[in-house]
């Protein structure tokens, strides 16, 4: 019993009971927003008062284009939705934690001229001056 109380309080399995929780919800958000907004105004458009109602009927089996298109419509939100909140930020958290640091200089500036000069150099190429060794 104890194996199975670790297991459930692992944080990975609540992570995704709450993940599913969430997920549920947002989908039943985004449904009423496709049912009681974007679908009149489609409707509007077309023509018909209630938008859902559209279908056509072929030797007696009636096609509910309209149901149809409100999932279609729901889906591509809920895509959307997840796309710039969760894979754009989770895309740029591990592009950032996976960032190389940058490569080490291969030139320096001479204290003379300020000229760019490769690092191992012992005399500016563009003024001529001698370099320091302590000036890299």
């Amino acid at each position: 019993m104890n194996d199975f109380k670790q297991f459930l309080l692992r944080g990975n399995v609540v992570d995704l009971a709450v993940g599913v929780v969430m997920g549920a919800a947002f989908g039943t958000v985004v449904t009423a927003l496709v049912k009681d907004f974007i679908t009149p105004l489609i409707a509007a458009l077309a023509g018909t008062h209630d938008f859902t109602g559209i279908s056509f009927t072929i030797n007696g089996s009636v096609f509910g284009v309209g149901d149809f298109i409100n999932a279609l419509i729901a889906f591509i939100l809920v895509a959307i939705a997840i796309f710039f909140f969760v894979v754009k930020p989770v895309n740029f958290l591990i592009s950032r934690a996976h960032r190389e640091p940058p490569p080490d200089p291969t030139t320096t500036k001479c204290p003379e001229c300020l000229s760019e000069i490769p690092i191992g150099a012992k005399r500016c190429a563009f003024c001529t001056a001698a370099i320091p060794a302590g000036a890299k």
